[in-house]
């Protein structure tokens, strides 16, 4: 009976070392491209920006203090840094703006998908991942030629006589947002649809048997229902509009700028690398606050409607 288990034992071990072998290369990728990276970034953030970018090695919080405050030049006190406060509501707001548009119109669509026949949802979900097709520059320059001063939008209004000077969209904030609902929004879409295929149409059928309103029965019954996909829509339009950058660069001219475009700067033209790097890791946090806002709810709703 010893020499049984010793020989089972044996065998669990050779069992486990096998599978550290088989994942040893997969793990030193994800080491060497994402946590190797990420360290250099946390390092470089307590360090001390070079004359002409890199770094210099000598211990420095100043970084992760100009992220929000900023010394006076002549008495080196404190204050806050107004610009990038300013930059940071920005970003959340726009963020929050479309997650926000991308539920109202992702919700119908997914619904409208939802209900359709079987035979014709997967044309309209091919229709929907369509944009995802083309590169994300062509998508956002796409988008400048609609809502530009002489784009389609403001064309076509001028010659319905809807206006008689056009519309100065471009290069504006609301510009950013159209061009981040425009990018996002099958983001919002697909997790809701895969929700909606999973409800129980007959509940809602029998909602409207006893005598409850549309509102009622989209707020009682198919809201928390779906609330799983609503979670995972708004994350996933949510995060990466947070950290966008091409989409504010070109259509906002350079004078909306955003967080990602406020990390571009600083390892650019800013030449003040460990700015960039606490910047970097202060969006990454947010990130990550997101993700776990996320899994609390998602998790949740999983549980009480699994």
């Amino acid at each position: 009976m010893a020499g049984a288990a010793e020989t089972a034992r044996k065998a669990e071990r050779d069992d486990i070392r096998k599978r550290w072998l088989l994942s040893a290369p997969a793990l030193l990728i994800i080491f060497f491209a994402a946590a190797g990276p990420l360290a250099i970034v946390v390092v470089y953030s307590f360090l001390e920006p070079g004359s002409y970018g890199d770094v210099r090695w000598t211990f420095s919080t100043d970084a992760w203090v100009s992220v929000i405050l900023q010394r006076d030049i002549f008495d080196e006190t404190l204050s806050i840094a107004d610009a990038h406060v300013a930059i940071f509501w920005r970003s959340v707001l726009l963020s929050l703006a479309t997650t926000v548009f991308a539920f109202l119109f992702g919700f119908p669509t997914a619904y409208f998908i939802a209900t359709r026949p079987e035979r014709t949802r997967a044309l309209w979900l091919f229709l929907i991942t369509i944009p995802f097709w083309t590169n994300l520059l062509i998508r956002t320059f796409a988008i400048q030629e609609v809502i530009r001063n002489e784009g389609l939008l403001n064309v076509a209004l001028m010659k319905l006589g809807l206006i008689s000077a056009p519309i100065q969209i471009i290069y504006t904030d609301t510009a950013i947002m159209i061009g981040m609902l425009y990018v996002y929004l099958p983001l919002m879409v697909l997790p809701l649809y895969a929700s909606m295929e999973k409800l129980d149409f007959r509940l809602v059928e029998a909602g409207y048997d006893l005598y409850a309103t549309r509102f009622q029965v989209l707020r009682r019954i198919i809201l928390p229902m779906v609330k799983p996909g609503i979670v995972a829509g708004s994350i996933l339009v949510f995060i990466p509009s947070l950290g966008a950058y091409v989409t504010p660069r070109i259509l906002g001219g350079g004078r909306n700028l955003m967080l990602g475009n406020l990390i571009e700067l600083q390892f650019g033209q800013g030449r003040n690398w460990p700015l960039g790097a606490s910047l970097s890791i202060t969006l990454l946090v947010i990130v990550m606050a997101a993700l776990l806002i996320y899994i609390r709810y998602a998790g949740t709703g999983g549980r009480n409607h699994g």
